[in-house]
């Protein structure tokens, strides 16, 4: 079920006061950057596990057949690396759109790395996060399962398997080992 949440993240202005603020990737905000921003560094954020249980009606599926995207879950302990964007307020209209169908913008502590993948330093950002109360979220199920889902779900950005093939390969660029995202892409064959 798609729940525009565009008009609800209009209203989520944590950065209010600032000319730029931190946007923190961790699915396809890693490999499809299609926004202008100032600045990129890989980063991480802890307490969050990258999982595919949100599903995707208006971009990697349809309402009759919907794609899974990624999403975070609460997991004390866990670390999920991806990308930090520098941006300016206004890249965050077009960000609210893409990321309508369930996401509410949501601020975290972001710690980036340097080249040599050393911490390199903290910032408060914002991301985009599914969580379990919106309608559109799916949850677990047995990883064949939901391998097979993506694997049939087509959309208006393209194959759902192509964002998972897309999100593993931008995650080995990273040098980050993601069991889950791992084991699905090997479910896939």
């Amino acid at each position: 079920m798609l729940l525009d949440t565009t008009a609800l993240n209009q209203q989520r202005n944590f950065f209010d006061e600032h000319d730029d603020l931190w946007l923190f990737g961790y699915g396809s905000l890693i490999w499809k950057a299609d926004f202008d921003y100032l600045e990129r560094q890989p980063a991480y954020i802890t307490g969050w596990a990258r999982r595919f249980w949100q599903a995707s009606h208006d971009h990697r599926g349809t309402p009759e057949a919907p794609g899974r995207v990624a999403t975070l879950i609460r997991s004390p302990g866990a670390v999920c690396h991806g990308m930090a964007y520098r941006i300016t307020p206004d890249v965050l209209g077009p960000l609210d759109v893409r990321e309508k169908n369930g996401y509410l913008r949501e601020k975290v502590p972001l710690t980036f790395l340097d080249h040599s993948g050393n911490d390199a330093g903290r910032s408060e950002g914002l991301i985009y996060l599914a969580s379990e109360d919106n309608p559109a979220f799916l949850g677990e199920a047995p990883l064949a399962d939901i391998a097979r889902q993506i694997n049939q779900a087509h959309g208006p950005s393209g194959p759902n398997r192509e964002y998972l093939l897309n999100l593993a390969h931008a995650l080995r660029e990273l040098g980050v080992d993601d069991a889950h995202i791992f084991a699905l892409e090997k479910q896939l064959g």
